[in-house]
């Protein structure tokens, strides 16, 4: 008797009803594609059985990977309509930076204080913050 099998990598993506964000690692509006990876034992070429599921996050502005919490991909997986919160997100890979003078985040020669705000002056110190230019 013979027994055709083997185990396979394979892939799925999950439907998600896509809400509109602000990418924290590019600044682009966005949206997120949802999929699953998964192992497969196939019996004559019939998938058997599924293991170490694992749920990905990719967003369309930058091509950011995040890992996705397990609990809440499975849910999606089962057809829940759930947001995807930034806690629920751990950064795998990719995604463009920003150039230096599209970044959110200006801080002053004086003082060293941060703000994203566009101030002309610091609000700490009141020394001229430089003006983001494209390089």
């Amino acid at each position: 008797m013979f027994f055709i099998g083997g185990i396979t990598q394979g892939s799925k993506e999950i439907a998600y009803r896509a809400s509109v964000f602000v990418c924290s690692r590019c600044g682009r509006y966005g949206k997120y594609e949802v999929f699953m990876t998964y192992l497969c034992l196939s019996l004559f070429f019939i998938p058997v059985w599924k293991w170490n599921r694992r749920y990905y996050v990719k967003t369309t502005c930058c091509g950011s990977v995040y890992e996705l919490n397990p609990e809440v991909g499975a849910r999606l997986a089962r057809g829940e309509d759930l947001d995807i919160m930034p806690g629920d997100l751990t950064f795998v890979s990719g995604g463009n930076e920003l150039p230096a003078w599209q970044n959110p985040v200006r801080q002053c020669q004086g003082c060293g204080y941060e703000t994203t705000e566009n101030f002309t002056f610091c609000p700490r110190c009141g020394q001229r913050l430089e003006e983001r230019r494209p390089e």
